[in-house]
């Protein structure tokens, strides 16, 4: 009976220690591909292991992540992803008309400066062709991963509005609250869309709220900071406090407490899995992405690898962020899109850097909520 009892006690161990790798290796192997790892891994990997084991399998497929990128820099040269740069934007000079502070950005580190590095360049619009409305710029904010860089995109408010449609499943889903996912007919029938990014997080990662037609996806968060959208395209970034009134707002988001607040990188950044989600991501080196408001009032989308809020927070405000919140993190949900319209409802879409996919389906479809720019 004992030798049953041992030998049953070493098949029990053995299976456990048999899964792990294999299940690692199949969550490593849809972490490859940056359409589909993110519903596999909550769809199917979250359910299976738990969340403790997934959030063990996540930090080690992102450490190692940023291992392999810190390899590549230091023996092939490589920083990552790029700009996809379109022809129009290689031989056509714009116009700032002073509606925006496009003055180089300066980080005062000891990297070397790279060719382009803060010095900001248009995105061409056929809806504006003589203006520059949005522009974009690389940094690299962290010493210690030159490897590391933030895009930066830069929008004119006074010229574009800006709105926001829940997913047809995120974030609201688990309430069985679901969004409608696609970018406003009346906004792509008029050929007005410009531009497309990513959103915040599920619910489950930190219960930050929204609201988008008089809909609760996910309730608002007392004391902490929202994104406020109104009818007419404007919007604030402001703290949602007791007795906020929203019903001015055709649209609130809430993604967490401020990264920068009145001009300075707040001690958030350093705070842990209850600030910034079910991942420990005040020192999980990852795909990062954020939105800031500058001075003036334009917006600043940054998106980068191998960056913690501290670092993402430090690219916000050399750019100009006055004010600032992250959005989603992690490789398959960071995304920007440009759009060029075509008439009668069709455009062409391009992907803000090389590593990024997608564009087709914001227009007929999407499981996550995001934000949308067009021409006011």
């Amino acid at each position: 009976m004992k030798k049953t009892k041992k030998r049953s006690q070493s098949h029990n161990t053995f299976y456990p220690l048999i899964m792990v790798p294999v299940l690692f290796f199949i969550f490593v192997i849809i972490l490859g591909n940056n359409g589909f790892l993110g519903f596999v891994a909550d769809a199917v990997i979250h359910p299976v292991l738990g969340e403790k084991n997934t959030l063990f399998l996540e930090s080690v497929y992102f450490g190692l992540q940023d291992k392999w990128n810190q390899l590549q820099y230091k023996y092939l040269n490589k920083t990552g992803p790029s700009f996809v740069q379109t022809v129009s934007e290689k031989t056509k000079q714009l116009s700032n008309a002073g509606q925006m502070d496009l003055e180089p950005i300066s980080l005062r580190s000891e990297l070397p400066t790279l060719k382009g590095e803060g010095i900001w360049s248009p995105i061409a619009q056929n809806l504006y062709p003589d203006q520059t409305v949005i522009a974009k710029t690389y940094i690299r904010p962290d010493p210690s991963r030159p490897y590391a860089t933030v895009f930066l995109v830069k929008m004119d408010m006074k010229k574009l509005g800006i709105g926001t449609q829940a997913g047809t499943y995120y974030p609201g889903g688990t309430r069985k609250m679901y969004g409608p996912g696609v970018v406003p007919k009346y906004i792509q029938q008029n050929n007005i869309l410009l531009a497309v990014f990513n959103g915040g997080f599920q619910e489950k990662d930190g219960h930050y709220g929204m609201v988008v037609m008089g809909k609760t996806y996910v309730p608002l968060r007392i004391n902490m900071p929202a994104l406020f959208i109104y009818a007419n395209g404007s919007f604030s970034l402001s703290m949602y406090t007791v007795g906020a009134n929203t019903a001015t707002a055709s649209a609130v988001r809430q993604n967490g407490p401020y990264l920068v607040h009145n001009g300075l990188i707040t001690p958030y950044v350093e705070q842990g899995i209850d600030t910034w989600g079910r991942t420990i991501t005040n020192s999980m080196y990852t795909w990062r992405s954020g939105l800031g408001v500058t001075k003036n009032g334009n917006l600043i989308y940054a998106v980068g690898n191998s960056l913690v809020p501290q670092t993402l927070a430090k690219a916000l405000l050399a750019a100009g962020a006055a004010d600032a919140i992250q959005l989603d993190i992690n490789p398959p949900w960071v995304r920007f899109i440009t759009y060029q319209p075509l008439g009668n409802g069709l455009y062409t879409f391009t992907p803000l850097i090389t590593s990024m996919n997608g564009g087709k389906q914001f227009l007929t479809g999407y499981n996550k909520d995001f934000f949308y720019i067009y021409k006011k």
